[in-house]
């Protein structure tokens, strides 16, 4: 094992003889480099770097946390006594929590790259970024381009009191922008990268020339596009749309300690239908193109979770204190943005999984109806507890006689999760997933690197709007 500077097994030891009845340590070190080329200026170029440690441990069922950024053996040791008074004042205070069962697990894992992209000198970073500029300046209803290249690298150890010691590292690099397109008095705005799990070869081996173009006409078209006029349409949906609605409409609900708060409509909905028998929906730590997590923050190996099978709910998403209540197994889903914050459940990579449609046949099998683009797509808004949502599409494409007509302004799709993925009736076979180093999933203040996709999915009868 790498060396740390200070030994994790022998601080869980000593808090074990301070009277906690379990403790784990969250080490972790985080580089982050972010160059910002604003309308070809460079606006920003920096690499921030961190590192700390926390420390959870467990008295009587009650949980106590505590962080510290200086790994000097007062402070551990400090930081160690803080954790324990924590759990010791909750006693009678709170609902004492149980640690769910499992094997124990001990690895080194580090994701695969070829070129380190901290090695690469920054000049031709910036050379990327101004060539891609240099592309669109060729479009004049462009009025903005704003351009981001990012790469991280982050370590986390988890080590416990049942002999888990988890050591992995992980590298993600990007290239994403901004294109604000004017015109008579119009304007449109697209938001769009590629990212990847990877290292520097992702960057150099990619068309970003070609996707960058391909944005610009997408922006520029949709200033001279018709607002679609609301009502009920069959829609086809991209594979970035598809991951868009299942990670947030659905994936939310199905995490347990939201379940556990009385706040997710799949509350004692396990075995029962809630999707077409056409929708199978995973949560995956390790499927090509999303993020990858083959351990969760508390050193739980990320099993790939069916949460729908067939149209079936199967489960929940854990972590081990949710596990514990449910009596369940963990799933690999406790995770934490840093070493300073709680560990809470969240997803990983969500999709739906591949049918046997090809993308073409589900649109010339649909006679009327919207293709939406993910490309460019907006938040929305979601309730858990009920499983309504809205979201507003990138620039999307009528569907007459089975063939793609004209372009559409972003669209608002809404309504209600489980109503809606009954009315799946096609499953294209082109599964994709994708993952963002520029941004990720906001919970409980915490932001984490996640993944979601599908493959192209026809869904009947859904309320769109412009």
């Amino acid at each position: 094992m790498v060396s740390l500077g200070f030994d994790p097994e022998s601080w869980i030891r000593k808090g074990e003889e301070m009277g906690a009845d379990y403790v784990d340590i969250r080490y972790q070190e985080h580089i982050y480099e972010i160059i910002l080329l604003d309308n070809g200026v460079v606006r920003e170029s920096t690499v921030s770097k961190s590192r700390g440690v926390g420390f959870r441990v467990f008295y009587k069922g009650f949980v106590g946390y505590a962080s510290t950024n200086d790994l000097n053996e007062p402070s551990l040791k400090n930081t160690l006594e803080q954790a324990l008074r924590i759990a010791r004042a909750l006693e009678g205070r709170s609902r004492p929590a149980r640690v769910a069962s499992r094997g124990v697990h001990r690895e080194r894992v580090v994701s695969d790259y070829s070129i380190d992209p901290i090695d690469v000198d920054v000049s031709e970073k910036v050379d990327l970024l101004k060539a891609i500029h240099g592309t669109l300046r060729e479009e004049k209803a462009l009025s903005s381009v704003v351009l981001r290249y990012a790469f991280e690298k982050d370590r986390r150890v988890i080590a416990s009191s049942r002999g888990d010691y988890v050591d992995f590292t992980r590298r993600m690099v990007g290239v994403g922008g901004v294109l604000v397109a004017q015109a008579e008095g119009s304007m449109e705005r697209l938001s769009h990268g590629e990212s990847r799990v990877a290292g520097w070869e992702f960057v150099k081996n990619f068309d970003w020339e070609r996707l960058f173009r391909e944005n610009a006409e997408l922006v520029v078209g949709a200033l001279k596009a018709k607002t679609l006029p609301p009502g009920k349409y069959d829609v086809v949906l991209d594979n970035e749309m598809v991951g868009l609605l299942i990670h947030e409409a659905f994936g939310h609900a199905s995490e347990a300690d939201i379940v556990m708060s009385g706040g997710s409509v799949l509350e004692n909905r396990v075995g029962s239908v809630v999707a077409s028998e056409l929708v199978s929906i995973v949560d995956d730590g390790r499927v090509s193109g999303g993020v990858y997590l083959p351990y969760d923050d508390e050193g739980s190996p990320k099993v790939k979770v069916y949460l729908i099978e067939k149209g079936v709910f199967r489960g929940y998403l854990h972590n081990l204190e949710t596990a514990g209540f449910f009596n369940a197994s963990p799933t690999g889903n406790g995770r934490s943005m840093t070493y300073a914050d709680n560990v809470l459940v969240r997803q990983t990579n969500i999709y739906l999984e591949p049918g046997d449609w090809d993308p073409y046949e589900i649109i010339q099998d649909t006679k009327r109806g919207v293709y939406l683009k993910g490309r460019g797509a907006s938040g929305g808004q979601v309730n858990p507890a009920t499983g309504s949502f809205t979201f507003t599409s990138g620039p999307s494409f009528i569907i007459e006689g089975g063939e793609v007509q004209g372009m559409v302004r972003g669209v608002m799709i809404a309504g209600n999760i489980l109503e809606t993925l009954l009315n799946v009736d096609a499953v294209g076979l082109d599964l994709e997933v994708k993952t963002s180093v520029f941004g990720g999933c906001g919970k409980g203040g915490q932001m984490v690197r996640v993944g979601d996709g599908g493959p192209h999915v026809r869904i009947r009868g859904v309320a769109l709007g412009g």
